[in-house]
Protein backbone atom coordinates (compact mmCIF):
# COMPACT_ATOMS: atom_id res chain seq x y z
CA UNK A 1 0.00 0.00 0.00
CA UNK A 2 1.17 3.63 -0.93
CA UNK A 3 0.46 6.98 -0.22
CA UNK A 4 1.37 9.89 -2.42
CA UNK A 5 2.81 12.98 -0.39
CA UNK A 6 3.66 15.22 -3.72
CA UNK A 7 2.26 14.16 -7.09
CA UNK A 8 4.18 11.72 -8.33
CA UNK A 9 6.25 10.48 -5.55
CA UNK A 10 5.24 7.70 -4.45
CA UNK A 11 5.60 6.74 -0.44
CA UNK A 12 5.41 3.17 1.22
CA UNK A 13 2.93 2.79 4.17
CA UNK A 14 6.12 1.60 6.16
CA UNK A 15 8.32 5.03 5.29
CA UNK A 16 4.42 6.99 6.14
CA UNK A 17 4.37 5.22 9.75
CA UNK A 18 8.02 5.90 10.19
CA UNK A 19 7.77 9.31 9.57
CA UNK A 20 4.76 9.74 11.51
CA UNK A 21 6.77 7.96 14.70
CA UNK A 22 8.77 10.61 14.45
CA UNK A 23 6.81 13.31 14.71
CA UNK A 24 4.97 11.58 17.22
CA UNK A 25 7.83 11.17 19.50
CA UNK A 26 9.01 15.00 19.75
CA UNK A 27 5.18 15.87 20.09
CA UNK A 28 5.67 13.84 23.34
CA UNK A 29 8.78 15.84 24.47
CA UNK A 30 7.00 18.41 25.01
CA UNK A 31 3.70 16.91 27.25
CA UNK A 32 5.76 17.49 30.42
CA UNK A 33 5.94 21.40 29.73
CA UNK A 34 4.14 23.10 32.65
CA UNK A 35 3.12 26.17 30.53
CA UNK A 36 0.08 25.52 28.57
CA UNK A 37 0.63 28.16 25.92
CA UNK A 38 4.12 27.10 25.16
CA UNK A 39 3.65 23.11 24.62
CA UNK A 40 0.69 24.39 22.91
CA UNK A 41 2.07 26.76 20.67
CA UNK A 42 5.59 24.36 20.29
CA UNK A 43 3.56 21.52 19.57
CA UNK A 44 1.60 22.76 16.97
CA UNK A 45 5.07 24.35 15.40
CA UNK A 46 6.50 20.48 15.24
CA UNK A 47 3.13 19.47 13.27
CA UNK A 48 3.29 21.97 11.12
CA UNK A 49 6.70 22.13 10.13
CA UNK A 50 7.19 18.29 10.45
CA UNK A 51 4.04 18.54 7.71
CA UNK A 52 5.98 20.49 5.81
CA UNK A 53 8.69 18.42 5.46
CA UNK A 54 7.10 15.19 4.23
CA UNK A 55 4.78 17.54 1.96
CA UNK A 56 7.62 18.65 -0.29
CA UNK A 57 10.00 15.89 0.29
CA UNK A 58 12.69 18.13 1.74
CA UNK A 59 15.50 17.00 0.48
CA UNK A 60 19.01 17.35 3.06
CA UNK A 61 20.54 19.66 0.66
CA UNK A 62 17.31 22.39 0.44
CA UNK A 63 17.48 21.85 4.47
CA UNK A 64 21.01 22.96 4.65
CA UNK A 65 20.34 25.57 2.49
CA UNK A 66 17.43 26.60 4.78
CA UNK A 67 19.39 26.85 7.67
CA UNK A 68 22.22 28.67 5.48
CA UNK A 69 19.79 31.40 4.90
CA UNK A 70 18.32 31.96 8.29
CA UNK A 71 22.18 31.91 9.48
CA UNK A 72 22.64 35.15 7.10
CA UNK A 73 19.74 36.57 7.95
CA UNK A 74 21.20 36.63 11.53
CA UNK A 75 24.84 37.88 10.82
CA UNK A 76 22.93 40.68 8.72
CA UNK A 77 20.90 41.60 11.77
CA UNK A 78 21.86 44.14 14.06
CA UNK A 79 20.51 47.33 16.64
CA UNK A 80 19.92 49.08 13.16
CA UNK A 81 18.56 46.45 10.36
CA UNK A 82 16.36 44.04 11.13
CA UNK A 83 16.26 41.13 8.40
CA UNK A 84 13.94 38.72 10.84
CA UNK A 85 11.15 41.44 10.58
CA UNK A 86 11.49 41.94 6.46
CA UNK A 87 11.37 38.05 6.01
CA UNK A 88 8.02 38.24 8.39
CA UNK A 89 6.77 40.95 6.07
CA UNK A 90 7.34 39.28 2.54
CA UNK A 91 6.41 36.10 3.60
CA UNK A 92 2.77 37.44 4.60
CA UNK A 93 3.75 36.04 8.44
CA UNK A 94 3.83 39.73 10.02
CA UNK A 95 0.31 41.33 8.21
CA UNK A 96 -1.50 37.39 9.44
CA UNK A 97 -0.55 37.76 13.03
CA UNK A 98 -1.82 41.52 12.76
CA UNK A 99 -5.34 40.58 11.07
CA UNK A 100 -5.68 37.53 14.16
CA UNK A 101 -4.54 40.37 17.18
CA UNK A 102 -6.82 42.59 15.38
CA UNK A 103 -10.13 41.36 15.12
CA UNK A 104 -12.74 43.82 13.21
CA UNK A 105 -14.42 46.37 15.64
CA UNK A 106 -17.25 48.05 14.65
CA UNK A 107 -15.70 51.07 12.84
CA UNK A 108 -12.17 50.82 13.92
CA UNK A 109 -9.22 51.53 11.98
CA UNK A 110 -7.47 49.00 10.69
CA UNK A 111 -4.37 47.89 11.60
CA UNK A 112 -1.42 46.83 8.57
CA UNK A 113 2.58 45.75 9.48
CA UNK A 114 4.78 47.20 11.79
CA UNK A 115 8.09 47.11 9.47
CA UNK A 116 11.26 47.01 10.73
CA UNK A 117 12.00 50.85 10.97
CA UNK A 118 10.17 52.06 14.23
CA UNK A 119 12.71 53.63 16.82
CA UNK A 120 11.61 54.13 20.51
CA UNK A 121 12.05 57.66 22.42
CA UNK A 122 11.05 59.39 19.57
CA UNK A 123 11.09 63.62 19.53
CA UNK A 124 8.11 65.18 20.29
CA UNK A 125 6.44 68.03 18.27
CA UNK A 126 3.79 70.07 19.49
CA UNK A 127 0.37 70.14 17.23
CA UNK A 128 1.54 71.82 14.11
CA UNK A 129 4.95 70.63 14.90
CA UNK A 130 7.09 69.33 11.22
CA UNK A 131 8.64 66.04 11.93
CA UNK A 132 10.65 65.87 9.21
CA UNK A 133 13.91 67.49 11.01
CA UNK A 134 15.63 68.39 7.35
CA UNK A 135 14.76 65.00 6.02
CA UNK A 136 14.24 65.59 2.01
CA UNK A 137 10.55 65.59 0.41
CA UNK A 138 7.49 67.60 -0.10
CA UNK A 139 5.97 68.98 2.81
CA UNK A 140 2.57 67.09 3.74
CA UNK A 141 0.35 68.70 5.69
CA UNK A 142 -1.39 66.00 7.99
CA UNK A 143 -4.99 66.36 10.30
CA UNK A 144 -7.50 64.43 11.76
CA UNK A 145 -9.10 63.27 14.64
CA UNK A 146 -8.58 60.38 17.03
CA UNK A 147 -11.92 58.97 19.14
CA UNK A 148 -13.25 55.95 20.05
CA UNK A 149 -16.07 53.70 18.27
CA UNK A 150 -18.51 55.14 19.80
CA UNK A 151 -17.71 58.61 18.02
CA UNK A 152 -16.37 60.13 21.38
CA UNK A 153 -13.14 61.94 21.07
CA UNK A 154 -9.62 60.99 22.81
CA UNK A 155 -7.74 63.50 24.29
CA UNK A 156 -4.16 63.17 24.90
CA UNK A 157 -4.11 60.09 22.73
CA UNK A 158 -0.14 59.65 21.75
CA UNK A 159 0.58 59.53 18.31
CA UNK A 160 4.08 57.98 16.80
CA UNK A 161 4.94 58.65 13.40
CA UNK A 162 7.22 58.06 11.00
CA UNK A 163 8.42 57.58 7.31
CA UNK A 164 10.95 57.23 4.47
CA UNK A 165 12.30 60.51 2.81
CA UNK A 166 11.86 61.16 -0.87
CA UNK A 167 14.93 59.19 -1.69
CA UNK A 168 13.45 56.15 -0.31
CA UNK A 169 14.97 56.06 3.09
CA UNK A 170 14.62 55.82 6.92
CA UNK A 171 16.96 57.72 8.91
CA UNK A 172 17.99 54.62 10.67
CA UNK A 173 19.44 53.74 7.16
CA UNK A 174 21.96 56.69 6.71
CA UNK A 175 24.69 54.83 9.07
CA UNK A 176 25.02 58.13 11.48
CA UNK A 177 23.13 59.64 14.28
CA UNK A 178 20.67 61.51 12.57
CA UNK A 179 16.26 61.76 13.57
CA UNK A 180 14.24 62.81 10.93
CA UNK A 181 10.76 62.08 9.44
CA UNK A 182 9.73 60.70 12.97
CA UNK A 183 8.51 62.42 15.58
CA UNK A 184 5.22 61.84 18.35
CA UNK A 185 2.65 64.36 19.20
CA UNK A 186 -0.49 63.98 21.38
CA UNK A 187 -4.04 64.88 20.75
CA UNK A 188 -5.38 68.13 22.35
CA UNK A 189 -8.57 68.46 24.50
CA UNK A 190 -10.96 67.55 21.08
CA UNK A 191 -9.18 64.79 19.85
CA UNK A 192 -7.67 66.34 17.15
CA UNK A 193 -4.00 66.08 15.81
CA UNK A 194 -2.09 67.78 13.42
CA UNK A 195 1.09 68.06 11.78
CA UNK A 196 3.85 68.57 9.05
CA UNK A 197 5.22 65.56 7.64
CA UNK A 198 6.51 64.40 3.84
CA UNK A 199 4.79 63.39 1.24
CA UNK A 200 4.65 59.72 1.03
CA UNK A 201 7.13 57.83 -2.00
CA UNK A 202 7.79 54.79 -3.29
CA UNK A 203 10.83 52.79 -1.76
CA UNK A 204 12.16 49.11 -1.77
CA UNK A 205 12.40 47.24 1.40
CA UNK A 206 16.00 46.48 1.89
CA UNK A 207 17.09 43.76 -0.45
CA UNK A 208 20.85 43.65 -0.51
CA UNK A 209 20.86 40.69 1.98
CA UNK A 210 18.99 37.03 1.88
CA UNK A 211 15.49 38.79 1.90
CA UNK A 212 15.81 40.47 -1.03
CA UNK A 213 17.47 37.33 -2.98
CA UNK A 214 14.39 35.99 -1.92
CA UNK A 215 12.32 38.45 -3.80
CA UNK A 216 15.15 37.94 -6.62
CA UNK A 217 15.01 34.18 -6.99
CA UNK A 218 11.25 33.89 -6.87
CA UNK A 219 10.91 37.37 -9.14
CA UNK A 220 9.50 39.33 -6.77
CA UNK A 221 9.88 42.92 -5.99
CA UNK A 222 11.01 44.46 -3.16
CA UNK A 223 8.85 47.79 -3.61
CA UNK A 224 6.91 49.11 -0.85
CA UNK A 225 3.35 51.36 -1.77
CA UNK A 226 3.76 54.71 -0.54
CA UNK A 227 2.91 55.07 3.15
CA UNK A 228 2.72 56.77 6.26
CA UNK A 229 3.25 55.07 9.55
CA UNK A 230 1.45 55.42 12.81
CA UNK A 231 1.30 54.48 15.98
CA UNK A 232 -1.43 55.33 18.55
CA UNK A 233 -2.51 54.86 21.66
CA UNK A 234 -3.97 55.89 24.87
CA UNK A 235 -5.39 54.13 27.82
CA UNK A 236 -8.13 51.10 27.63
CA UNK A 237 -8.09 51.45 23.77
CA UNK A 238 -6.14 49.08 21.65
CA UNK A 239 -3.08 50.49 20.31
CA UNK A 240 -3.40 50.58 16.74
CA UNK A 241 -0.40 50.44 14.21
CA UNK A 242 -1.23 51.48 10.75
CA UNK A 243 -0.17 53.19 7.60
CA UNK A 244 -1.88 55.30 5.43
CA UNK A 245 -1.22 54.88 1.60
CA UNK A 246 -1.98 57.32 -0.96
CA UNK A 247 -4.28 56.91 -3.55
CA UNK A 248 -3.38 56.57 -7.45
CA UNK A 249 -0.42 54.94 -6.66
CA UNK A 250 0.46 52.16 -9.03
CA UNK A 251 2.17 49.65 -6.26
CA UNK A 252 -1.16 49.14 -4.01
CA UNK A 253 -1.39 45.86 -5.82
CA UNK A 254 1.82 44.87 -5.32
CA UNK A 255 2.67 46.20 -2.35
CA UNK A 256 5.78 43.97 -0.82
CA UNK A 257 4.63 43.16 2.57
CA UNK A 258 0.84 42.81 1.61
CA UNK A 259 -0.01 45.96 4.25
CA UNK A 260 -2.29 48.24 1.98
CA UNK A 261 -5.73 47.45 3.10
CA UNK A 262 -8.58 50.08 0.65
CA UNK A 263 -9.50 51.50 4.16
CA UNK A 264 -6.03 52.86 4.56
CA UNK A 265 -5.48 54.85 0.86
CA UNK A 266 -5.93 58.46 0.99
CA UNK A 267 -6.21 61.05 -1.06
CA UNK A 268 -3.03 63.30 -0.72
CA UNK A 269 -4.36 66.42 -2.08
CA UNK A 270 -1.22 68.20 -4.45
CA UNK A 271 -1.03 72.07 -3.94
CA UNK A 272 0.59 74.42 -6.31
CA UNK A 273 2.93 76.79 -5.26
CA UNK A 274 1.68 79.96 -3.70
CA UNK A 275 -1.21 77.99 -1.94
CA UNK A 276 -2.08 79.53 1.74
CA UNK A 277 -1.06 76.65 4.05
CA UNK A 278 -3.47 76.16 6.84
CA UNK A 279 -1.17 77.28 9.68
CA UNK A 280 0.23 79.99 7.72
CA UNK A 281 3.88 78.62 6.89
CA UNK A 282 5.63 80.65 4.85
CA UNK A 283 6.62 77.44 2.12
CA UNK A 284 7.72 80.05 -0.57
CA UNK A 285 8.06 78.52 -4.26
CA UNK A 286 7.57 74.84 -2.80
CA UNK A 287 4.39 72.96 -3.52
CA UNK A 288 2.93 70.64 -0.79
CA UNK A 289 0.32 68.38 -0.42
CA UNK A 290 -2.39 67.54 2.45
CA UNK A 291 -4.42 64.60 3.92
CA UNK A 292 -6.82 64.27 6.71
CA UNK A 293 -6.98 60.84 8.41
CA UNK A 294 -9.72 60.00 11.05
CA UNK A 295 -8.55 57.52 13.61
CA UNK A 296 -10.76 55.30 15.25
CA UNK A 297 -9.65 52.95 17.94
CA UNK A 298 -11.07 49.63 19.54
CA UNK A 299 -12.14 48.85 22.72
CA UNK A 300 -9.03 47.03 24.65
CA UNK A 301 -5.70 47.58 26.64
CA UNK A 302 -4.47 48.85 29.92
Amino acid sequence: MTDVTTPGTPVSAAQLEREADITRRVLESFDGCADPRLRQVLQSLVRHLHAFVREVRLTEREWDTGIEFLTRTGHITDERRQEFILLSDVLGASMQTVAVNNEAYGDATEATVFGPFFVENSPEIAQGGDLSFGAAGQPCWVEGTVTDTAGKPVPGARIEVWEADEDGFYDTQYGDERVAARAHLFTDAEGRYRFWGLTPTPYPIPHDGPVGGLLEATGRSPMRASHLHFMVSAPALRTLVTHIFVSGDELLDSDSVFGVRESLVKDFHEQPPGTPAPDGRDLGDRSWSRVRFDIVLAPGGS
